[in-house]
């Protein structure tokens, strides 16, 4: 089985060398980089399977990387939707939701265990890959189609960019077409229970997903708001 390539951004050696080695023990390839340029130049030339990314950079800070790997042309075919770990001294809850909307999929604030990194590291990459949605069939509501397999989904024939998190998000309500899930619920059924965000990274991920998906995102026919409890599918027009 080939070893899954987990790339660590961060201008600290203390914390590359602590967290290669953990990765290394748990059975990953580590790649590193120091600054926000190494690691653009160091993603072109290796795919990296998840990015565990540092916001405070010399030069290219974090957010800006991952705004690149997100959209830029020369990288979004690669890392539209590979996992993104960001670490950050900041607690702040302004940073975890600026990060959100670019499509950070997790968040460590230094500083970590180097065991619960891992444990991150795992649980994202266990939500990308999602292997127990193989064997399920693509779902079509409208001009709406949601295929497990492939993780992809297509709106009147085209295809949209989704992170990973956001098709995870996409499929657990889309699956349940008219049940209504709370933000707490959402949370733990996609982040899942060891994720420490809020439920307002909830609502930054739907409205991501109506920006993609919805003719009018501020009136949504797909993933509908239940005043007072949390979102609902609606299959039918």
């Amino acid at each position: 089985m080939t070893k899954q390539t987990i790339t660590i951004i961060d201008d600290e050696v203390t914390i590359r060398e602590v967290v290669r080695r953990y990765l290394e023990l748990d059975g990953f390839t580590v790649a590193e980089a120091e600054t926000g340029q190494q690691a653009l130049a160091l993603l072109r030339q290796t795919r990296a399977d998840l990015v565990i990314l540092d916001i405070m950079l010399p030069g290219i800070d974090g957010f800006a990387i991952a705004r690149k790997l997100r959209h830029a042309p020369e990288y979004s075919g690669q890392y539209a939707d590979t996992p993104i770990i960001m670490l950050t001294s900041r607690g702040d809850e302004t940073d975890r939701l600026a990060g959100f909307e670019i499509g950070v999929d997790d968040y460590v604030v230094k500083p970590f265990s180097p065991r619960e990194l891992v444990a991150r590291v795992r649980a994202v990459l266990r939500r990308a890959g999602a292997k127990e949605e193989a064997a399920e069939k693509p779902i079509v509501y409208r001009h709406l189609q949601i295929d497990p397999l492939q993780r992809s989904l297509m709106l009147n024939g085209q295809s949209i960019t989704l992170t990973a998190r956001e098709f995870d998000l996409i499929w657990l309500l889309a699956r349940h077409p008219r049940q209504v899930f709370t933000r707490e619920q959402l949370l733990n059924q996609v982040w899942g229970y060891e994720f420490y965000g809020d439920e307002s990274t909830v609502t930054v991920h739907i409205r991501r997903l109506r920006e993609k998906i919805e003719t009018d995102p501020a009136n949504p026919t797909f993933i509908q708001t239940v005043w007072g409890v949390g979102y609902k599918f609606e299959a039918e027009a």
